[in-house]
């Protein structure tokens, strides 16, 4: 998505009111115009993952990434996996994965997250095997990794909810 038109067309508009107050003004908005453009294109970025976030809860256990390539965002559109095919007879079925936090209602905190070259891969083809996206498979491995009871859900027991663990992503 190019977001030079909406940059180009608030720079028009400051110029434009700034006309009203006279040639001083005019060469002072022009100059501010110019500073303005990272505001401008951060402004629009913010509003434009807000707005991923939304859809995402609503397309949930599906996702609506919105990731940066040079200055422009692009979306990215997780629909939900489709039904597993019926296991086969030679294989066993894998273990389910481990279940979701709960969560309380509320937003999304973003982190960068660095990972070495060589894991990026292995967690893309992780996340594919499950039909996820890789946010919402690094959702899910986070949790588990923290979830001091993964191994009692495995077994069926439920451990105590623990005040103060909050966890919040995309989950299914």
């Amino acid at each position: 998505m190019d977001l030079a038109p909406y940059v180009d067309r608030l720079r028009r508009e400051l110029a434009v009111a700034a006309g009203a107050g006279g040639e001083e003004a005019r060469a002072l908005a022009e100059r501010l115009a110019a500073t303005l453009d990272s505001a401008t294109r951060l402004a629009l970025l913010e509003a434009l993952s807000a707005a991923a976030d939304e859809i995402t809860h609503d397309l949930t256990p599906g996702s609506v990434e919105v990731r940066l390539r040079g200055r422009d965002p692009d979306f990215v559109v997780t629909p939900p996996p489709a039904a597993p095919p019926p296991p086969d007879e030679e294989r066993p079925a894998p273990p389910p994965p481990p279940a979701p936090p709960e969560v309380e209602e509320g937003g999304t905190s973003r982190i960068s997250l660095r990972v070495p070259e060589q894991l990026k891969p292995r967690i893309e083809e992780a996340a594919a095997r499950e039909g996820l996206s890789v946010n919402a498979w690094l959702v899910r491995a986070v949790a588990a990794a923290l979830d001091p009871g993964a191994s009692n859900e495995r077994s069926g027991r439920r451990p105590a909810r623990q005040p103060g663990n909050r966890y919040s992503g995309w989950v299914r």
